[in-house]
């Protein structure tokens, strides 16, 4: 029964964050409304007994992943405002695809079957919990059969945060900067220059 109150609690909390995500005029407030769904969706693995999943979740996209965000939406000062105003230009287009994304979701939740045995698949890790820990089974699972899909995330992740970089980087034309390249090619007569500095007179 507490089981039960803890799920449907953490559920609805996760889908209201969500729909907030995608509602919000703020884009910081959906980036905290992200991190909430983030939480409440770990807390839905602690009950279905995937602990590792959970702090994943918790450490690596509420830690990282929804920080950035937040980093680069506050430090590029986006003019939200003048995005808006050519919003009508992209509507037909922006339209045509969600309405092509529409029928594919139909598509996919009408043929949508559950095999006979799926459940009892779910219910048991590979290998069994008797020799292996949750942790230990997941690991063998990842870097065996689905270990090109982990990489692959991997570079979207290192793609995502080179963006970010890039995004935020901004060159002063008043700040000196050290060029190295520059400092290894300059030659003596170009640093050094002799003056006669008569007796009673300075530079």
């Amino acid at each position: 029964m507490i089981a039960a109150a803890f799920f449907y609690l953490f559920s609805g909390i996760c889908i209201a964050s969500a729909v907030m995500v995608i509602a919000s005029r703020n884009p910081v407030h959906s980036v905290l409304f992200l991190i909430l769904a983030f939480v409440n969706a770990a807390g839905l693995f602690i009950l279905m007994g995937a602990e590792f999943l959970a702090l994943i979740l918790v450490v690596v996209y509420v830690g990282a992943v929804a920080v950035l965000f937040l980093f680069v939406v506050m430090m590029l000062d986006v003019d939200f405002a003048e995005l808006r105003q050519g919003f009508m230009n992209y509507l037909p287009v922006g339209a045509l695809v969600g309405i092509v994304l529409l029928c594919e979701l139909l598509l996919v939740v009408g043929a949508w079957a559950i095999g006979p045995g799926i459940v009892r698949t779910v219910v048991l890790p590979i290998p069994p919990a008797e020799t292996v820990t949750n942790t230990e089974a997941l690991g063998l699972v990842l870097y065996t059969r689905y270990v090109y899909f982990f990489q692959a995330s991997g570079l979207v992740l290192l793609v995502a945060m080179i963006g970010a970089i890039v995004l935020t980087l901004r060159h002063k034309p008043a700040v000196k900067r050290q060029n190295i390249s520059d400092q290894l090619a300059r030659k003596k007569a170009a640093i050094i220059e002799m003056h006669d500095v008569r007796p009673g007179q300075g530079l």
